[in-house]
Order: structure tokens, then C-alpha cells, then sequence
């Protein structure tokens, strides 16, 4: 076979692929189906969902989410593989990846998903062994695995390594502005944040003001709100971009975004005219810096069962009570602080949200408002804004400050913020794994043994192929996230799956970056020992992966 020959036999591959990756999407639907209704089996009586059958399923619950997470996973990449082909822009490198994503995810399906290191759901459980079998031994699935070879992998890697230092491996299909959006916030990543996030991070510093300062001006607090609040009227894609490329400089920049959108979203939801005029164009031009105050030390993700109070005497709300795992509490100037305004409850409905200020700490003085303390709560690492315990006794918040001015709607407010928060936090871990990817493959191809870049050995770049391909994919699912977020529809179902898939990749690639980098990945004076830190979060804030588990199999189950 002559170079030509080659070249357009792997062309036509190219070109044919797309089609074949939404056929095989087509197989996988009797697997999805089946699963749901074998769950639906076990804990659906006389047409109600029993909850304590779902708690004692909950393996099997679980497990119908993962494969709900890696079926619509593929469809997203799928949909995505058309488009970019139809548009003349599905190249070798999106296409080889596609097929290392669609292989791995195909045969994991057919023979089970790990949720996490220790725990794997298998088709037995889920009573789909003999579908899952006959989907993915079909013509279809098995000429995608097929394709997956040592020979692709590798070419793979070297495509992988001709674009390094590119904004991202693959084209992602959005549209020129929020690729501008990119650019932008890449460079300023690579400039402002990547050269000292290390240093930040081993001395247990806070990100500088001067940082926030521009992150202000280049109008990251403002990115999703109403152009009449001082925002610049971007979609929730646009936040995923953004909140991407400044956590792949430090997680903990990426972050700085996430407190000032639950804050607006809350307002927003509130719907107070007053409340939106005073503190929306303040959060967005950085004037005032938001933190998000709900969990409370035995609490969790059981809110219902909160129990910091809000005593109402006459213009004002006096609080009692403490919280914990509140970030960037002591630079804040605004709470959103979740209280129990009834005290006749024990649940949900007696939770109300109120915009309660304080004064902006020093490193002195880090809480001087009356009715206020705070401990530094010392961590792993996501590190820049510091993670603190607050304790309030006869701290007071002016009535008008009662989010949306009635009394009981503090989970309805916040459940409001949980798609946009979790479809960010998805977003966030894309960067953190984009970023070990980085860190991997600077390391790959600049360390040298038994004669040659280590990079050379499928054993190391096949782990970088595997991050990049995942990356892909989750990207795609957590932008069809944001999409349906932009449009109004619910989407807690795609953004939970988002969140829980972007966290494990995110720790797969840190751990597997860090491995490349062998014992040297160990010392603290290598970006990946931090990396590896600020990944192992993800799993665990907006909704521990176990919670977002929950959450998918329970709009699952209500179909």
C-alpha cells in the first residue's frame, strides 16, 4: 500500500465515523431501558418510589446513574462528531480520540463501570447482562473497539504532542466568541496564574487582591447576569469556558467565579427589585465579594436537618448557630446564609436564605464583625480562598435582608442554584484534569530514560490519549448541560452527570499524571503533587459523588 493509499484509507475512516458512532449510540438505548425498568422493579411500589427501598438499593441505584453518566456521554460525543463534520472540521486527532473513548466506554458497559477504585456495578446487577452482551457484541460496537489499537493510541500521541500548548487538543465546536471567551482567559491563566499557583499553594496563601481585582475587570463575576445588573449577558457555556481555563491555572481562580453566580442566582431567584438593584451590579463589578454559607458541622448534605436559627425582633433577624466548610469566609463582604426562621420545624420548610453582610477581613483580623467568629480550617489543597467554621451568636441581619422578603423558601432559593453550581463544578474539574494532562505531557516529553523520551513508551502516552479522550467527552456532556441550562429547561439530570463523571476524571488524571512523573511526583516541589490535592475535592463539594448517584437514578426512576 503506497502513502496515498494509506492516507486515504484513514480519511475514509475518518469521514465514515460519525455515522458509526450514532449507530452505536442506537444500540446502547435497550441497555439504558432495561436498566431503568429492572431499578424501577426494585423500589417502585403500587406506582410510588419507596424510599427505603431506595436506600436499600442503593448499589443498584448508583449503578443505573454511571450507566446513564457513559451512555449519554457518548451521545453527547456523538451529536458533537456529526456536527463538526458537517461543518468540515472532524479531523484525525477528534476522530482518533472518539474511538479511544467509544471503545473504552462500549466494553466498560458490557462488562462493568467502576464507581469509584473499590466499587463496580456490573450488568448482573442491573439485569442487563444478556442485552448489554448482545448490544456490544453487535457488528457496530465491535468495529469501533476494533479500531482501537496500539497503533492508533500511538499515532494518537503524537498528534496529542503536535499540539501541545494549545488552547484545547480538540476542536470543540463552539462558536467563535466563546472561543475568543478561551483565548482570552487562557492567556491570562498562563500569565497571571499558572507561574505562581504552586507557590500560593505550599505557603497556604490566599490568592492575591490583585488577582481578583482583574478577574473583576475582565468580568468574570458578572459573565451570566443581564447587561442592566453590569453583567455581560453570557450564557452558562460561557461560564464553562471561562471557569475551565482559570482552574486550569489554579483551581482555586476557577473557584473565585463560583461564589459570586450562586450569590446572583439566589437574588435573581428571589426576585426582589430592590435586593437585584443593590447587590447585583456591586457582586459583578467585584465591589462585593460573595460566600455561600449553608453547611453546618453535622449536617452534610442533610439539610433539612440544619439547625442554625434566625430569631426575628422587630427591623431585625439575630442568628445562633454554626457553620462549617464556608470558603473565602473572611475576605467575604455578603453571606447568603441558610437559617431556620421556624423553629416549630425540624426539615425543609423552615429554612429561609438571607443577604447578611459583614466586614471584609484582614489576616489580623480576619472576622471584626460583632456577633461573629472563625477558625481556619487546614486543608489538602483547593487552597487560595481558605476553608473556615463560623460561629454566630447574636449576629444580626436587617429583616429586609430576607432573601425574596418571604420566610420558608431558603431550600426552594438554593435547590434553584444546584444545576448552575454543579454544571460549573463539572466545568472546574475539566480544567484540573486538562491541566494534569498538561503537566503529564510536559514531563513525558522533556524526561529521559533507558535512552529515549519517556513519552515513547505506550505504557506512558497511553495514559495521556486516555486523559484527552475523557476530557473530550465530558466536555461535551457538561456543554449540552450548560445549553439546556441557557434554554430553561431542567437539567439537574445533566448536570449531575456532568459533576459526577468530570470529578472522577479529574482524579484519574492527576493520579495517572502524577505517575508518569514517578517518584518525583511524590515531592511537594512538583505541580502534581498539588494538582492531585485540588482534584481529590471534586468528588465531594456541590454534591459528594454519591449524592449526585442519587440524584440521577431519582429522575431516572420518575420517568
Amino acid at each position: 500500500m503506497t502513502m496515498s493509499q494509506a492516507a486515504e484509507n484513514v480519511q475514509n475512516q475518518i469521514n465514515e465515523l460519525p455515522a458509526l458512532l450514532t449507530s452505536a449510540v442506537k444500540e446502547l438505548k435497550p441497555v439504558r431501558d432495561a436498566a431503568v425498568n429492572f431499578a424501577k422493579a426494585k423500589v417502585v411500589v403500587d406506582g410510588k418510589i419507596d424510599r427505603k427501598l431506595v436506600d436499600k438499593e442503593q448499589h443498584i441505584l448508583h449503578g443505573l446513574a454511571w450507566y446513564q453518566t457513559y451512555i449519554s456521554t457518548l451521545t453527547e460525543t456523538a451529536k458533537w462528531a456529526n456536527e463538526l463534520a458537517s461543518a468540515g472540521a472532524f479531523t484525525e486527532i477528534e476522530a482518533n480520540l472518539c474511538v479511544v473513548l467509544f471503545a473504552d466506554y462500549l466494553s466498560d458497559i458490557a462488562a462493568g463501570i467502576m464507581m469509584t477504585q473499590v466499587e463496580r456495578i456490573r450488568p448482573t446487577d442491573l439485569g442487563i447482562k444478556s442485552v448489554a452482551q448482545a448490544a456490544i457484541d453487535g457488528e457496530i460496537c465491535q468495529k469501533i473497539i476494533a479500531l482501537n489499537t496500539q497503533e492508533l493510541k500511538t499515532r494518537t500521541a503524537e498528534l496529542i504532542h503536535q499540539v501541545q500548548g494549545r488552547a484545547t487538543i480538540e476542536n470543540t465546536g463552539l462558536d467563535e466568541t466563546l472561543e475568543m471567551v478561551r483565548d482570552t482567559f487562557f492567556a491570562f491563566a498562563n500569565e497571571k496564574v499558572k507561574p505562581f499557583a504552586h507557590e500560593w499553594h505550599l505557603k497556604d496563601d490566599y490568592i492575591p487582591m490583585e488577582i481578583i481585582d482583574e478577574l473583576a475587570e475582565l468580568g468574570v463575576f458578572g459573565l451570566t447576569l443581564e447587561e442592566e445588573y453590569g453583567g455581560s449577558g453570557l450564557g452558562k457555556r460561557a461560564m464553562c469556558v471561562v471557569s475551565e481555563e482559570l482552574s486550569r491555572g489554579y483551581i482555586g481562580v476557577g473557584s473565585l467565579g463560583t461564589r459570586a453566580e450562586i450569590a446572583c442566582e439566589l437574588i435573581i431567584n428571589g426576585n426582589d427589585e430592590e435586593q437585584k438593584a443593590h447587590y447585583l451590579p456591586k457582586i459583578a463589578s467585584g465591589e462585593i465579594l460573595p460566600t455561600a454559607v449553608f453547611t453546618e458541622p453535622n449536617t452534610g448534605s442533610d439539610l433539612g436537618s440544619l439547625q442554625t436559627r434566625a430569631v426575628k425582633e422587630g427591623d431585625k433577624y439575630v442568628i445562633t448557630g454554626n457553620k462549617t466548610w464556608i470558603t473565602h469566609a473572611a475576605r467575604a463582604d455578603l453571606m447568603t446564609l441558610l437559617v431556620r426562621t421556624d423553629p416549630n420545624t425540624n426539615n425543609f420548610k423552615g429554612l429561609s436564605m438571607l443577604l447578611a453582610e459583614k466586614e471584609r477581613g484582614t489576616d489580623e483580623n480576619p472576622f471584626p464583625t460583632k456577633g461573629m467568629t472563625g477558625g481556619e480550617i487546614h486543608v489538602l489543597g483547593y487552597r487560595g480562598m481558605k476553608e473556615f467554621e463560623l460561629g454566630f451568636d447574636g449576629f444580626e441581619v436587617p429583616t429586609k435582608n430576607l432573601l425574596g422578603g418571604v420566610e420558608g423558601m431558603g431550600f426552594k432559593h438554593l435547590m434553584a442554584t444546584f444545576e448552575s453550581a454543579r454544571i460549573q463544578t463539572a466545568a472546574r474539574a475539566i480544567g484540573v484534569a486538562q491541566n494534569a494532562l498538561d503537566i503529564g505531557l510536559q514531563y513525558a516529553t522533556e524526561r529521559k530514560q533507558f535512552g529515549d523520551y519517556i513519552y515513547a513508551f505506550p505504557r506512558v502516552h497511553n495514559k495521556i490519549v486516555q486523559m484527552a479522550a475523557e476530557i473530550m467527552g465530558v466536555r461535551q456532556l457538561t456543554y449540552f448541560a450548560a445549553l439546556e441550562k441557557d434554554t430553561g429547561a431542567r437539567c439537574d439530570l445533566e448536570a449531575g452527570m456532568a459533576k459526577l463523571l468530570a470529578a472522577r476524571i479529574a482524579w484519574a488524571c492527576a493520579d495517572n499524571a502524577l505517575q508518569i512523573h514517578g517518584g518525583n511526583g511524590f515531592a511537594l516541589e512538583y505541580q502534581i503533587s498539588r494538582v492531585l490535592c485540588d482534584a481529590r475535592i471534586l468528588n465531594i463539594f456541590e454534591g459528594a459523588g454519591e449524592i449526585q448517584a442519587q440524584v440521577i437514578a431519582r429522575r431516572l426512576l420518575e420517568e
